[in-house]
């Protein structure tokens, strides 16, 4: 099979295409026939050896994947062969014709969700659901949120579930063009914030009081201040470092105001709790009624595979960028 290997870290330049044998399905696992794999923040963390999870290297991308299933690995039951899915690749391998994934986490797809749309969605609208559901406690009418990054894969996802609840958006982007998007979706406010100062600006929102949940994948500075616009008892969840560490000391931030704080990672939230389960229902459901959009920018083949990471690194993207297998 053909497959984006990564042998020395670096640069986009560092993903090369290359031939290697089909990977072979252990017990609890399928092999899938790939059609599509997501492009994630996380796959140029990976690339670069920043990740806050060890891999090890070389290996193939990708940890987001849709196809269908071509082996079933010893003791794998509830599926076929033909089956169509999206999967979670916990070790890498979606950047390939082939790739294996633990039958536990399969997602089958109703027929009305194309193998596009099953490979933009999983990661970054089930990271927002989890956020705002399952740590959160459920996000409602009443509730307001702040969405940094408003404008990238997660916070559009952000702020249309919380949206569909009932709850109030304000977000945050540091590139200019990428509010429009976040606006269409629902958000009432976006903070540019290379011409703003955003907490005034989400102080101003809420009339002084701050929000009640706020959502981070920037890391560095962005993420300490935000506990500045958080309301007394509120909570903050981090998804990413984009921007670099923040502080070390979370309990000197979270004590002014007694808030909470989680650093959530999709994969810690096991796939045999009912939380996996309804997450995966209330995100099906809104694609398939048409009230939750998934905006693909671009579909890239494998051998385009660094001009997909260039482009999502540029910080232009407002939506999911795809490898074609």
């Amino acid at each position: 099979m053909k497959a984006v290997v990564i042998h020395a870290l670096g640069g986009p330049d560092q993903l090369t295409l290359a031939e290697m044998p089909d990977p072979v399905p252990g017990a609890g696992e399928v092999l899938l026939d790939v059609a599509y794999a997501g492009c994630n923040w996380a796959d140029t963390q990976v690339r670069m050896g920043i990740y806050p999870h060890p891999m090890t290297y070389p290996m193939v991308l990708g940890f987001e994947v849709s196809g269908k299933v071509a082996a079933l690995g010893a003791g794998v039951t509830g599926v076929k062969i033909g089956d169509r899915v999206a999967a979670f690749p916990e070790k890498g391998g979606a950047y390939a014709e082939k790739c294996v994934a633990n039958a536990s986490g399969l997602i089958r797809l109703p027929d009305a969700v194309g193998l596009d749309v099953a490979a933009a969605f999983p990661i970054q609208a089930l990271t927002a659901y989890h956020m705002m559901w399952t740590v959160y406690g459920g996000l409602g009418k009443g509730d307001t949120v702040l969405v940094n990054a408003v404008g990238g894969g997660v916070g559009l996802m952000c702020t249309q579930l919380a949206k569909q609840a009932g709850a109030r958006v304000i977000g945050t982007t540091g590139t200019p063009g990428k509010e429009k998007r976040a606006l269409e979706y629902g958000a009432e406010r976006v903070v540019v914030t290379s011409t703003e100062d955003f907490e005034k600006a989400v102080l101003d929102f809420t009339n002084g009081k701050g929000v009640d949940l706020a959502i981070d994948s920037y890391g560095a500075t962005m993420l300490d201040r935000t506990f500045n616009v958080v309301k007394k008892l509120g909570h903050v969840v981090s998804i990413g470092e984009a921007e670099g560490q923040p502080f070390k000391n979370i309990r000197e931030r979270i004590l002014p105001r007694s808030q909470t704080f989680t650093r959530l990672h999709l994969g810690h939230v096991d796939h045999g709790l009912p939380e996996w389960q309804a997450g995966i229902d209330h995100v099906l459901g809104g694609i398939v009624a048409g009230w939750l959009k998934v905006p693909i920018e671009g579909v890239f083949p494998l051998a385009e595979a660094a001009e997909m990471h260039r482009r999502l690194e540029g910080r232009h993207v407002a939506g999911k960028l795809l490898l074609k297998a």
